[in-house]
């Protein structure tokens, strides 16, 4: 293995896994595969438009699987994914993330490249910054307001007076400027959860505060074409009532992680996911491995559990992550004597991530397998 780099990893097309450079981030091909088909099947059994959000694995095959190969509605959450996703042959981006005035130009830029650019925005300044910007051309600003249902970052609350009187202003824009696409809903509060009815119940309530917003919006006299909420818990476990919606927007189901276990999202066979790391160090007197995993491959996303809330490791639950550092991990025996032996230095244990997004963003190349060979490889947009 020496001399390779994730910089030329081609060397690994058709590799075990057992040969790859470690740490790696390694996806199950057919566990993608099922978790995306399985996905477009719920949002066709509710009539939905599936509108995949791009940001856990920032790569055009993982769209592509998401889409159904169509290439067309997609969501994204920084400008770099939206640029790397446009100069792929996609279309029909909505760029789900306060609009940002000091960037303006480089969204009026794709809004004029793009057939459907679409931004969104939780403010009347916003607002004023499309009226200021018109685009060239008999192009239209698409616009999504952002409502908060709950979730408790960004977006305006559906009961406020001034979320109306803000919908309105963007839907009476001089139509030939900016039109109102809809409204959009994250309900990342599901993440709180530990079971489905518990996500089932935010789901259920989220969807009834979007679409009583929409009521009242037409009762007022506002056209609002599009409704749409997400998060991969509640669309992993959709409620009858999200049919009234148009869209659905998840977006780490492709991956699934142990969180989204822990949560009550999936099963642990479904999370594709893993990172491998091998043994460097046996340290008996400490009753301790050495891992070449740290941070730096795994993130400390779950670490508010502890270093073990971090990563599982896979097939050995007697064994548990007690220490993270930029490139190494500690690993202790659970309430007893280590065995060295069935550990011998080199040998490889496969972590199970708490969070995909967080540990994927520290990977410059995935290594997608089936059959425990290296059948493509991922590699994601980065920056913003």
């Amino acid at each position: 293995m020496d001399g390779h780099t994730d910089s030329s990893p081609s060397w690994c097309l058709g590799a075990p896994l057992e040969q790859l450079p470690t740490p790696a981030l390694t996806l199950d091909q057919e566990k993608m595969r099922r978790n995306a088909e399985r996905m477009q099947e719920r949002c066709r059994s509710l009539g939905l438009r599936l509108r995949p959000h791009v940001k856990t694995h920032k790569t055009l095959e993982g769209a592509e699987l998401a889409t159904g190969g169509t290439r067309r509605g997609i969501v994204v959450s920084t400008l770099a994914e939206a640029r790397f996703f446009a100069a792929g042959g996609f279309d029909d981006i909505l760029y789900a993330y306060p609009l940002p005035a000091s960037r303006l130009e480089e969204c009026a830029t794709l809004a004029q490249r793009l057939q459907a650019f679409q931004v969104l925005l939780d403010n009347p300044q916003a607002l004023e910054l499309l009226r200021q910007r018109p685009l060239p051309g008999g192009k239209r600003w698409l616009v999504w307001l952002k409502l908060d249902c709950g979730n408790g970052r960004a977006g305006v609350s559906p009961t406020d007076p001034n979320s109306l009187a803000l919908a309105r202003a963007i839907a009476e824009e001089t139509p030939e400027k900016v039109t109102l696409v809809g409204v959009y809903a994250h309900c990342g509060n599901t993440y709180s959860c530990r079971d489905v009815p518990s996500i089932q119940a935010i789901a259920r309530a989220t969807t009834a505060a979007v679409l009583d917003f929409v009521t009242a919006l037409r009762q007022a006299g506002v056209p609002c074409p599009q409704a749409t909420i997400g998060s991969t818990p509640s669309c992993s476990h959709p409620v009858p009532e999200m049919a009234q919606l148009t869209e659905l927007h998840p977006g780490n189901y492709i991956f699934y992680d142990l969180q989204q276990s822990q949560v009550g999202s999936c099963q642990l066979e479904d999370v594709a996911i893993r990172v491998l790391t091998r043994v460097i160090g046996h340290y008996p007197h400490r009753n301790q491995l050495l891992v070449d995993c740290g941070w730096a491959a795994l993130s400390l996303h779950g670490q508010n559990q502890g270093p073990a809330g971090c990563a599982t490791i896979e097939g050995h639950p007697q064994l548990r992550l007690v220490g993270l550092t930029q490139e190494h991990g500690l690993v202790e025996a659970v309430g007893g004597q280590m065995d060295f032996e069935r550990f011998p230095l080199g040998s490889l244990l496969a972590l199970i991530p708490y969070h995909a997004c967080a540990t994927a963003a520290m990977h410059p190349v995935y290594y997608v397998h089936a059959e425990g060979k290296v059948v493509e490889l991922w590699r994601p947009v980065r920056g913003w």
